[in-house]
């Protein structure tokens, strides 16, 4: 009895030994934003009394009951002045769920709450939710929209990997008890749906990410957007292409809005991630973008290449090579938390600003799609920067 206890003791020690470390800010990086040493959550920062039965006569050896595999691509919102991310929780059964850690600053210190979120099913159960991008609307729901993934029953018999892909919409006043609203109706499959914050010409928009299957973005030409009249009875009629997919590119295969934009003096100020083969793989990387005030259809600034790409650490996981975000925070003081995962596995943050990002989106050489435009563009930044060495 009293080994049993002084274990359980030791798991909760090293548990809270976790959650409460300091993050550490990593110096050198590239200006534009701080990395920071630390995972923020990962599956070790769930509860011990998820993973572990604590009565000695159900579980005398003191093994974990139910396995936890990864905490990833969390959406993320700043309630009641702490900093919360809805993380995707994957179970060792490969089932995800989501789950709220509360930090109280944003970049370590990150607490799950008692229980997981209890999300309502819908008419068809999914078999799987997963990577929620949560919206606070001006008409004063909190959004949660996610992927509802459920097997494809028109494959043929024997095949059980082919699935489909639905936007599964659910709304909230406190992030604790949820209202399930009918999937995205659409004419293809859609994964990586987002509400943007305002209405626009009176209606909800959304950004979407048409795809022919559930992998393959197929004749999906990018990041899309459209307009719904009620978020309870949702449906995408018309779709406009808003950022495009573009050959030898970061987002060649496939692209998708990360969380929804912030909304700036200059702009609408978006975060995504791009996707490209190679020889290992599917590589995920972070880009972002910029669209007009007036016209959130319009992008006004367009960086070349990734934002972020996976280093060190993050390359290695379930699915390696892999950077996915789907929730950022922008403070009051314009300080921005980003919220990204690394190879389906660990949920990281890196910090910048408003004034920082607005400026790489719009002073940042945009892709010229040939080698030879590249050069070009290297070949300015040389001759001015050789010239201003010259006359000091």
């Amino acid at each position: 009895m009293e080994l049993f206890k002084e274990k359980i003791a030791e798991l909760f020690r090293k548990h809270e030994e976790l959650v409460t470390r300091k993050n550490v800010a990593v110096e050198d990086g590239n200006g534009i934003f701080t990395r920071y040493k630390y995972p923020v959550v990962t599956a070790a920062h769930t509860p011990v009394f998820w993973r572990y039965d604590l009565d000695e006569k159900s579980n005398p050896y003191l093994v974990e009951r139910i396995g936890i595999n990864a905490a990833m691509n969390s959406g993320a919102i700043k309630w009641n002045g702490k900093y919360l991310l809805m993380v995707r929780v994957e179970g060792a059964d490969r089932k995800s769920f989501f789950a709220v850690a509360e930090s109280p600053n944003g970049v370590d210190n990150f607490r799950f709450w008692d229980y997981p979120v209890t999300m309502p099913e819908n008419v068809v159960p999914a078999t799987n939710i997963y990577d929620m991008r949560l919206t606070a609307h001006e008409d004063g729901w909190i959004y949660g929209i996610f992927c509802a993934e459920r097997h494809d029953d028109g494959a043929p018999a024997g095949d059980l990997s082919s699935a489909t892909a639905t936007a599964a919409i659910a709304r909230t006043r406190d992030l604790k008890n949820w209202e399930r609203l009918p999937d995205l109706k659409s004419k293809s499959q859609q994964r990586n749906v987002v509400l943007h914050p305002e209405f626009v010409d009176g209606k909800y928009a959304l950004y979407t990410r048409p795809q022919d299957g559930f992998i393959d973005a197929g004749s999906g030409g990018g990041i899309g957007w459209t307009l719904v009249d009620d978020m309870t009875r949702a449906e995408v009629k018309e779709e406009t292409i808003i950022d495009r997919r573009y050959y030898h590119t970061i987002k060649e295969v496939k692209n998708g809005e990360g969380p929804h934009p912030i909304k700036t003096p200059k702009g609408w100020l978006h975060l995504a991630h791009g996707v490209r083969g190679c020889a290992a793989g599917l590589r995920y990387v972070l880009y972002m973008y910029m669209t007009s005030l007036e016209d959130p259809t319009r992008l006004i600034a367009s960086p070349a290449g990734a934002f972020m790409v996976p280093e060190g650490e993050e390359r290695l996981g379930d699915v390696s090579n892999v950077l996915f975000t789907n929730g950022w925070i922008a403070d009051e003081d314009g300080k921005v938390f980003i919220y990204y995962a690394s190879s389906d596995t660990r949920m990281h943050v890196a910090t910048s600003t408003v004034d920082k990002l607005v400026d790489y989106c719009m002073n940042t050489p945009e892709d010229g799609l040939r080698s030879s435009a590249s050069v070009e563009t290297l070949k300015k930044l040389i001759d001015k920067n050789l010239k201003i060495m010259i006359n000091r």
